[in-house]
């Protein structure tokens, strides 16, 4: 029965982690994509949004680098100057009706950009459970104990305990490093935002 409900559990973080981890990812997609549409926007607007397509620029190059910061409070929206750039494309003064059309827009895609921005932010401040961890733990703990007490001791059992062991701790690890996508060894690729990088300003 503890084999079993350890399996249940650790199937139920691994399953939980790479869910967290995948739409992650997709946010950063969607945030790419915005951005970019974004520029693109203020482009059409003409000239006058000259300062804030640089600025937009800045914050997502700013962005970038924050990506991979060890502390995600640097990560926190409140410092990325977003704001700043909704004032901006807000301080506009549309000379007919395409500029209107657009700047709406504009107003509109800022503001997805900044709810999706605080959805990062907010998952990437999501931890583990640690005590499904420690149970989990424990579970373990007490299977391979007792496979040790009852097992004769031999060169065959050791090598099996030892992968065994490895393969949960395996586990274990990969849940961990799945619930920090902007740290430790498995990271989201920076590659959409580096790609929105490169397709601003042109």
């Amino acid at each position: 029965m503890v084999v079993t409900m350890a399996a249940l559990v650790l199937g139920l973080l691994v399953a939980s982690a790479k869910s967290n981890y995948d739409a992650q990812n997709a946010e950063l997609v969607k945030v790419s994509a915005n951005v970019v549409l974004l520029d693109r926007g203020l482009a059409h607007y003409g000239p006058e949004a000259k300062e804030a397509r640089a600025m937009l620029s800045d914050i997502v190059a700013r962005f970038l680098k924050l990506m991979r910061a060890e502390d995600p409070t640097l990560m926190d929206p409140a410092r990325g100057g977003a704001e700043i750039l909704y004032g901006k494309i807000e301080d506009l003064s549309p000379k007919d009706d395409a500029q209107r059309l657009l700047k709406s827009q504009m107003l509109s895609m800022a503001t997805t950009v900044g709810q999706t921005r605080w959805l990062i932010y907010e998952q990437s401040a999501t931890a583990v459970s640690v005590p499904f961890i420690v149970i989990v733990v424990f579970w373990l703990t007490v299977i391979f104990l007792g496979w040790g007490l009852l097992a004769h001791r031999n060169t065959t059992l050791i090598v099996t305990m030892l992968v065994s062991a490895l393969s949960a701790s395996g586990a274990i690890f990969l849940i961990l490093e799945m619930y920090s996508p902007y740290r430790g060894l498995i990271r989201i690729s920076d590659a959409p935002i580096r790609a929105a990088l490169a397709a601003l300003g042109q």
